[in-house]
């Protein structure tokens, strides 16, 4: 995620330039067709064209924004609930020793759980990460299933539920966890639901399609009254155009580990620095944007 007060013009026109200069090249050859031939462009309405291209713009950015936040909020819900899972964990465990083992595998698995839904997400192998944090034995454990982070999460529950069986912990107790684990998996789920379910083709199709129709046009338009100041025109009127377009393609999918995405490796090391201070460890030092970018 790109972070600062003001906007990068250079990452704008990184993402634009291609089609800006072959919008450019084809407005300069329109302007010097109107100048060698008597041939008159016909009138188009390109101000109602822009106008009805401008609205279906706004909606796509609109839902391509909307699933950007909601992404955003269930990170920040998963957050909370692994604070909370960390917090219960160490009430439940204050009689025993510091060192207690089952805080510290229920705090590193959920450690694990955060970066492996960052991995999966991303289309990366998460068994790195897990093995860094809970142990090779656990990371061969979750990637043998189709699904790491719910096989770390059944892990915990397991947990739980071996403490139950041992008297070590109520059932009034085990429920309170698994309302917390309910609402880790929730947010898994709605993380899922979002890098599974792409927009609708004809919200990426046709603004694609529409805006470089009236790109195309837009020089023939404005020829007659622009003169030889049309390509200057008419490349930053397909400017503003293009860079609208690319800002709804950023946003459609939160998790493709772009610089417009939400910052899933930042807040997996919040995740991980809060549980790990909750149970006595060591933790990292927190993650600085690199370049203006936070991944």
């Amino acid at each position: 995620m790109i972070v600062g007060a003001r906007p990068r013009f250079r990452q704008i026109i990184i993402e634009v330039w291609k089609p800006l200069t072959i919008l450019f090249v084809w407005d300069v050859a329109v302007t010097a067709f109107h100048m060698m031939t008597p041939i008159k462009e016909p009138p188009l309405p390109t101000a109602l064209f822009g106008t009805a291209i401008a609205l279906f713009m706004g909606f796509r950015t609109n839902a391509a924004y909307a699933r950007w936040w909601e992404a955003r909020t269930l990170w920040g819900g998963l957050i909370n609930a692994s604070r909370s899972l960390a917090r219960i964990t160490r009430s439940l465990t204050k009689g025993e020793p510091e060192g207690s083992e089952m805080r510290h595998n229920i705090i590193l698995r959920q450690i694990a759980f955060a970066h492996s839904m960052r991995c999966q997400l991303r289309r990366q192998s998460p068994y790195e990460d897990i093995g860094r944090i809970a142990g090779t034995d656990v990371a061969d454990m979750a990637v043998a299933r189709l699904n790491p982070a719910n096989a770390l999460l059944e892990d915990i529950s397991g947990i739980y539920a071996d403490a139950l069986a041992e008297g070590r912990i109520t059932e009034i107790q085990q429920a309170t966890v698994e309302r917390v684990l309910i609402d880790i998996a929730n947010a898994q789920g709605g993380m899922e639901r979002i890098k599974n379910t792409p927009l609708p083709n004809g919200f990426r199709f046709f603004p694609n399609l529409f805006t470089r129709v009236f790109c195309v046009l837009l020089p023939i338009a404005l020829v007659e009254s622009l003169g030889l100041a049309t390509p200057i025109g008419s490349t930053l009127i397909g400017l503003v155009f293009l860079a609208v377009l690319s800002i709804g393609e950023d946003l459609t999918d939160p998790f493709a580990n772009s610089v417009h995405d939400v910052p899933l490796t930042a807040m997996c090391r919040t995740i991980e620095i809060d549980l790990l201070q909750t149970a006595g460890l060591t933790a990292p030092e927190p993650l600085t944007p690199d370049q203006g970018v936070l991944w």
